[in-house]
């Protein structure tokens, strides 16, 4: 059996074949990502609830299951991670603040109830900001940080999700995105996000923030583990009447594909605006040498409106979240982080007048990028334009026009826009900094065409080492971690 080191950093698809092949069990899984979270995690802060009895007794039953024959596919036995915002039974669901920190769901998110079918083991609740909405320091269940600097910023709002299978926590995560909080963790700890086309993912027992954009989607380790995700959690479900009935591919079979004939087209404004970290911009030209080799043809495009993204999904998920939680803002005002309560206070006061005008111009910039992919088959850039910041630098206050356009803009101006749109986008690594900081390619492609950003981001993958690489927590975590050798995992 690989040791603990090596077994947490396989793929989920790899650790599946093992399961299969009965060369390791899921109770050593388990117990592999159990000791990792033990050793590493009073640090990283990935998770809010750890649900090891729960996983281990999950485990012997999937151990005996596979045993006597009885295989559900490629997910049965394998631990997984959940944004504290999704619905679990028995366990308590916080949606990262304090206000919650007894709500115990008695039912499963239906994307919950499907991953258990599977056979995948649920091993915890991931850490979040407050409601999501609260600053990326506003973190009541203790300061989530990046592995491979974790005096970084993981990305938010689903920074545990991002955290998890970096740190090899769990092979796999779920979180949720409605302008970039599956995208953002991915980019800045190294992993594979996706979000889906809004519909694709039921959100059936999420506590959900905006229910015109949010999305559920995994982090992986690699490509084919998020297609493996994606295929079990995707379809219709009556609970959540958004959901499309249109029929789910198998996603798995686009990863057989190369990318000759495919034409690609880079975004302009979210490629190369003023601004972008030198390191990113080279990075990123390396990567369309490399997709230009594999067979795609290369364009480029403008998206004018893709700026204004950055208010208008603001904007308009604010007003979402407030119109659910102005009761409790009545009862519970000292309760709230004060910026996580001023944000909601203040989008519960806009018009519906200009939250009308808000989503007609939102259209505009879904109908910019939808014409750029009618003869388009994905649009490229990066993830992030600058490598993760300074944690403590997220504490600054935004006090001038320069710091919005540094704090704001620049951070979100390439994840935004398909967040607004609603289209399938998928965020891989695309390299490292002189630094050793995570750097991240995003692909978006057309409104129910996953199969196609996982065909181009598999090819991708196997071209490039990034996937390969994983941070080392004893040296990273060095100033931080008690130092005797039982201690290593």
């Amino acid at each position: 059996m690989p040791s603990y080191s090596d077994l947490v950093f396989l793929s989920a698809a790899a650790q599946a074949k093992l399961v299969r092949q009965r060369a390791i069990s899921p109770v050593d899984l388990v117990q592999a990502c159990l000791a990792r979270i033990e050793r590493y995690d009073p640090v990283l802060r990935a998770y809010i609830t750890v649900c090891a009895e729960q996983a281990l007794a999950e485990a012997r039953q999937a151990e005996g299951e596979i045993a006597a024959g009885t295989y559900r596919g490629p997910l049965h036995g394998i631990p997984f991670g959940v944004k504290d915002q999704l619905c679990t039974r028995g366990i308590r669901t916080t949606v990262g603040s304090r206000i919650k920190a007894d709500y115990v769901p008695d039912f499963d998110a239906t994307v919950i109830a499907r991953l258990k079918a599977a056979g995948a083991i649920l091993i915890g609740k991931e850490n979040l900001h407050e409601f999501g909405k609260g600053g990326t320091h506003v973190f009541p269940y203790g300061q989530p940080r990046n592995p491979w600097d974790p005096d970084r910023n993981p990305g938010s709002s689903s920074s545990g999700s991002g955290i998890a299978p970096a740190a090899g926590f769990c092979s796999s995560s779920l979180g949720e995105d409605t302008g970039g909080s599956v995208r953002g963790p991915a980019a800045a700890c190294s992993v594979v996000g996706l979000r889906p086309t809004f519909g694709r993912v039921s959100r059936h027992g999420g506590v959900m923030y905006g229910w015109t954009a949010d999305t559920i989607g995994p982090l992986t380790r690699t490509v084919e583990d998020n297609a493996l995700f994606l295929q079990a959690v995707a379809g219709y479900d009556a609970g959540d009447p958004l959901t499309s009935k249109r029929p789910v591919p198998d996603y798995a079979a686009a990863l057989r594909l190369d990318l000759q004939g495919l034409r690609l087209a880079v975004v302009r404004e979210m490629s190369w605006p003023d601004g972008v970290h030198p390191e990113v911009r080279r990075a990123f030209e390396q990567a369309l040498a490399v997709l230009k080799e594999l067979g795609a043809e290369l364009t480029e495009v403008s998206l004018p409106w893709a700026k204004h993204a950055i208010p208008l999904n603001m904007m308009t998920s604010d007003a979402d979240v407030a119109s659910m939680y102005v009761p409790l803002l009545r009862t519970r005002w000292n309760d709230f982080d004060i910026g996580t309560r001023t944000r909601m206070a203040t989008a519960a006061l806009v018009p519906a007048s200009i939250y009308s005008r808000a989503m007609r111009a939102r259209a505009v910039v879904r109908g910019q990028i939808l014409a750029a992919l009618r003869s388009h088959d994905a649009l490229l850039s990066p993830t992030n334009l600058k490598p993760p910041a300074l944690i403590e630098d997220a504490r600054e206050k935004v006090e001038s026009q320069a710091d919005v356009a540094q704090r704001l803009i620049l951070r979100r101006i390439s994840t935004h826009p398909f967040g607004t749109a609603n289209t399938p986008t998928l965020a891989l690594p695309m390299g490292f900094t002189q630094d050793g900081l995570p750097l991240s390619l995003q692909i978006a492609g057309r409104p129910f065409a996953e199969e196609t950003v996982f065909r181009i981001g598999h090819a991708y993958e196997r071209a490039t080492p990034w996937h390969a690489r994983h941070p080392d927590l004893e040296r990273t975590l060095h100033a931080y971690l008690r130092h005797d050798e039982t201690a290593r995992v």
